[in-house]
C-alpha cells in the first residue's frame, strides 16, 4: 500500500513539472501589460484578458503562418509516408547488390546534425531556383527526416511474417496488390510513427526554414514567432498566445493516433 501511494504522488509530483511551464505560459498570455515575469504565482488574475489572442489571430499574419506550416508538414508528412513504406520494403524483402551499403549509410547519416548541411542544401537550392520556395523545404525535410522513416518502417517489416505474402501471392495478388492490400493495412502502427515524425521534423523546425524563406508571407509559425522577438523588446503576450496555438494541432495529432504510439514504436524495433 505504500508503495502504491508513493508511486501515486511521483506520478502527481511529475505531473505538476510538467503542467506547470504550460500553466505559465498560459498566465503570460493573459497578461495585459507585456510582462513575462511576475512575483505572483496565479494563473488567472483580475487583470487578465484575452486581447493578446484577438490582436495575434486578426491583426497579424498568424493565420497565414499557420496556413503555411499546416501546409509543409502535411506534405513532408505524405512524401515521407510514401518514400519510407516503399523503399523499407524492398530493403525488408528483396536481396540485392549494394543492400547492405545503401542500409549502413542511411544509419551513418543520422550520425550528422541536419544543421551540417544547411550550406550545400542552400547551394543545391539556390542552383535550382528554389529559394524562397516551399519546395526547398519539401526536399530538404523529406531527405533528412527519410533514413529514420526507412529504418522503423523496415524493422516493422521484417516481423511480418512472408507466409502472408506468400499466401496473397497464391491468391492470385500481383506484388503491388499484396503490398497495398495485404503488407500496408497490418502496417498501420508503424506507419503512424512514421507520419508523426515526419509532421514533427517540419512542424517545429526553425533554422532550416530561416535559411530557405525570406518572404513573410511564406513564413512558417516558427519564423513568424521569431518576429515578435526585436533587439530592445519582446511581445511575450503575442509570443505566450501563439506558442500556446501551435500546441493544438500537435496535441490533436497525438490524441488521435495514441492508440498506434506504442505498438508502433515497439513492433517496430523487435528487428533490426
Amino acid at each position: 500500500m505504500i508503495k502504491k501511494i508513493l508511486a501515486w504522488l511521483s506520478i502527481l509530483l511529475f505531473a505538476v513539472f510538467s503542467i506547470y511551464p504550460m500553466l505559465y505560459v498560459l498566465s503570460v498570455s493573459l497578461r495585459g501589460d507585456n510582462a513575462f515575469q511576475s512575483h505572483s504565482l496565479e494563473i488567472f488574475t483580475a487583470n487578465s484578458t484575452v486581447k493578446n489572442f484577438y490582436t495575434l489571430l486578426w491583426e497579424t499574419d498568424f493565420l497565414i503562418w499557420m496556413r503555411n506550416s499546416l501546409f509543409i508538414s502535411t506534405v513532408t508528412t505524405l512524401l515521407g509516408v510514401s518514400f519510407a513504406s516503399t523503399s523499407a520494403y524492398a530493403l525488408s524483402r528483396y536481396r540485392f547488390r549494394g543492400r547492405n551499403m545503401m542500409l549502413f549509410s542511411l544509419l551513418a547519416t543520422q550520425m550528422f546534425p541536419s544543421t551540417m548541411l544547411i550550406l550545400p542544401f542552400y547551394i543545391i537550392l539556390s542552383k535550382l531556383h528554389l529559394i524562397d520556395n516551399f519546395w526547398g523545404l519539401f526536399i530538404i525535410y523529406s531527405s533528412t527526416a527519410l533514413p529514420f522513416c526507412v529504418w522503423q518502417m523496415k524493422s516493422y517489416y521484417d516481423t511480418v511474417p512472408k507466409e502472408l505474402e506468400e499466401a496473397a501471392l497464391l491468391d492470385g495478388c500481383s506484388q503491388w496488390m499484396t503490398f497495398y492490400k495485404i503488407i500496408l493495412p497490418i502496417s498501420s502502427p508503424a506507419l503512424v510513427i512514421t507520419a508523426l515524425f515526419s509532421f514533427m521534423s517540419s512542424w517545429s523546425e526553425y533554422v532550416i526554414a530561416a535559411v530557405v524563406l525570406q518572404d513573410p508571407q511564406l513564413y512558417t509559425l516558427p519564423l513568424g514567432l521569431r518576429s515578435f522577438q526585436a533587439s530592445l523588446a519582446t511581445q511575450w503576450g503575442l509570443y505566450a498566445a501563439g506558442a500556446l496555438i501551435v500546441c493544438v494541432p500537435v496535441l490533436i495529432l497525438f490524441i488521435s493516433i495514441s492508440r498506434y504510439l506504442v505498438s508502433g514504436l515497439t513492433m517496430g524495433s523487435v528487428k533490426g
